[in-house]
């Protein structure tokens, strides 16, 4: 990989030059790494990429991506699995109004999600996939005519999410509500047990096809809103259709949908990832610990 490709990527992402210090030697070796397992592999391998909101995982898929050449690669986001706008209201009424918000185990389309998979993993050079695609300006999922076409013949799948690899809860470390959202939107424990229900079933389902876990580990929670709110103002300047975008009250309590399970994702990913980035709160990778590639 030269330093022009490189350079072409970091202004392309606006990324800080720093970054270029994480892509060599961390990000290289696990491409690396990946492009071995790829090679004796008879199937297309599914790489799943974790971290906490804000924490770089679409980057890093991109990278990969770029790093892979001339692999066929495409990369999936659980986002673009988001159940649309409209069956989330249906959801929230069915069940709890909490589940009108994006992002927790049970508001996406996992049975979609694993038929892309398979497809992709079957596909031959005639065939094409459509992968959906999910705009958070709109809080929608987009129409098809606006999906990604991907023909032929696929190498390698990036799969990256918020919460891939995790486990459920126990049902008894569901009880204690462990923010304000829980204590006073769900006191019933009606919303945080059918999270977990789904995370126990359909979800384990899908990480299932996950063959190597790649998991970028932030610092400490309190990093995740510092980071989430970044990437709010991101889309902001990226977006015209603004309506949608949250502001800085409206971030810190969509954060609470997602900590318990952060916190969960915390204490018990380090020790079953494949690599394990630890990030500082710059981003920037100060360690590796790896169970592939030595």
């Amino acid at each position: 990989m030269n330093d022009k490709k490189i350079d072409d990527f970091l202004k392309q992402e606006r990324l800080p030059e720093q970054y270029r210090h994480t892509v060599f030697p961390w990000f290289k070796d696990l491409a690396d790494d990946v492009f071995l397992l790829q090679k004796n592999s008879n199937t297309p391998l599914v790489i799943g990429l974790q971290g906490s909101q804000g924490s770089g995982k679409s980057t890093l898929a991109k990278l990969l991506a770029l790093l892979l050449k001339p692999l066929s690669v495409v990369s999936l986001s659980l986002d673009d699995f988001y159940l649309t706008h409209a069956q989330r209201q249906q959801l929230a009424k069915k069940v709890h109004p909490l589940l009108a918000t994006r992002g927790v185990p049970g508001t996406h389309d996992v049975v979609r999600a694993l038929e892309c998979i398979e497809n992709l993993q079957q596909a031959t050079e005639s065939d094409h996939c459509l992968i959906p695609r999910f705009d958070k300006s709109i809080d929608d999922r987009l129409p098809k005519s606006q999906w990604s076409l991907v023909r032929g013949k696929v190498d390698l799948i990036i799969l990256e999410g918020w919460c891939l690899g995790a486990e459920e809860q126990a049902a008894d470390e569901l009880t204690l509500p462990i923010n304000d959202l829980e204590k006073n939107e769900d006191s019933s424990i009606v919303w945080r047990t059918y999270v977990n229900d789904c995370f126990a079933s359909e979800y384990q389902a899908l990480f299932k096809k996950i063959d190597y876990l790649a998991l970028l580990n932030p610092p400490t929670f309190e990093m995740v809103y510092q980071w989430r709110l970044l990437q709010e103002q991101k889309l902001a300047e990226q977006s015209d259709k603004k309506n949608r975008l949250m502001n800085e009250t409206e971030l810190r309590r969509f954060i609470q949908h997602f900590e318990r399970l952060t916190q969960h994702c915390l204490k018990t990913l380090p020790q079953r990832a494949d690599w394990c980035f630890e990030l500082d709160s710059e981003h920037t990778v100060v360690a590796c610990h790896r169970k592939v590639g030595g």
